[in-house]
């Protein structure tokens, strides 16, 4: 067995499976899973996911990040890892972490949603709801994803019209709850 080989797809399916069922099982197989195949970026992003889901905020972004590290265009993580980032209050970090997104097509949901979240962090937060929306429209991949971006897409639509913002954009992350149980 070689560092990078990846884990099987039913065995991931199954881990993916106990995630939601029994969380203490799913990290005991998952340490397992890693032993074997520590070069699976797949194994390391369900780990950072589910540090995120138990609000461990920066082990999530560690072990996103070396899953973006094996992968880098393990789009999905490269998106969550700058999510988790600016939930922490990383707003640099988060662009940073997403720059490569924006080379992916303009209709792809992930770049409409990075486009979206800057919008956000630069409090323009009629063009970051007009970016959510369409993302959520054209993303059929990846439902959870949609569930999160609606989460925050109330909390804007809840703000002042003026956009007099006594938080900024990023508090407003912050406090959301769906933080606490971000797995993709």
């Amino acid at each position: 067995m070689t560092e990078n080989e990846l884990c099987p797809g039913e065995r991931l399916q199954s881990l993916v499976e106990a995630m939601g069922s029994d969380e203490r099982q799913a990290t005991a197989d998952l340490e397992l899973l890693l032993a074997r195949h520590p070069g699976d970026p797949r194994l390391h992003f369900l780990k950072g996911s589910l540090a995120a889901g138990r609000q461990d905020y920066e082990a999530g972004i560690s072990d996103i990040r070396r899953a973006v590290e094996i992968a880098p265009e393990f789009w999905i993580a490269r998106y969550q890892l700058g999510f988790l980032q600016l939930t922490n209050g990383e707003a640099l970090a988060a662009q940073e972490s997403w720059g490569p997104i924006h080379g992916l097509p303009e209709s792809h949901y992930l770049r409409v949603f990075v486009t979206g979240l800057i919008h956000m962090i630069h409090d323009r937060f009629a063009e970051a709801i007009e970016a959510f929306e369409r993302g959520v429209r054209l993303n059929e991949e990846n439902l959870p994803v949609n569930a999160d971006i609606r989460l925050v897409l109330e909390e804007l639509r809840a703000r002042p019209i003026d956009n007099d913002a006594t938080s900024s954009s990023v508090d407003l992350l912050l406090r959301q709850s769906m933080m606490k149980a971000t797995r993709h």
